[in-house]
C-alpha cells in the first residue's frame, strides 16, 4: 500500500473515531422544547424521550386537542434541533452535512 493510501486510511479512521465520539456526546445531550407556555418535551440526542410535562392549567377537556397539538409540535421541534446538531457535527468533521459513514 502506498504511503498516500496509508495516510488516507489513517485520516478516515481518525474521522470515524471523531464521529463516534461526537455522536456519543450528542446522544447524551438533552434537548427541551416548551410550547404554548405549558407543554414541555425533553429528549436525548438519541431521540429517547426523557420527559413530558403539561401544566395543570391546560387540563381541561376543551383544551385536549390544543394540548395534543402542542405535544406534537414540541416533539417535532426537539427532533429538528437534534437533526440540525447532528448535521453540524457531520459538517465540522467530514465537511458534509450527511457525513461519510
Amino acid at each position: 500500500m502506498s504511503s498516500s493510501m496509508q495516510k488516507l486510511m489513517q485520516q478516515a479512521q481518525k474521522m470515524k473515531r471523531e464521529m463516534q465520539k461526537a455522536q456519543e456526546a450528542l446522544n447524551a445531550k438533552e434537548f427541551s422544547v416548551t410550547k404554548g407556555g405549558g407543554v414541555t418535551v425533553a429528549m436525548l440526542g438519541s431521540k429517547e424521550v426523557v420527559e413530558v410535562t403539561i401544566d395543570e392549567d391546560l387540563f381541561d377537556k376543551d383544551n385536549k386537542e390544543m394540548v395534543e397539538t402542542l405535544i406534537i409540535m414540541a416533539f417535532n421541534e426537539c427532533i429538528e434541533q437534534i437533526n440540525a446538531e447532528e448535521a453540524a457535527i457531520n459538517e465540522a468533521i467530514t465537511g458534509s452535512a450527511t457525513g461519510l459513514f
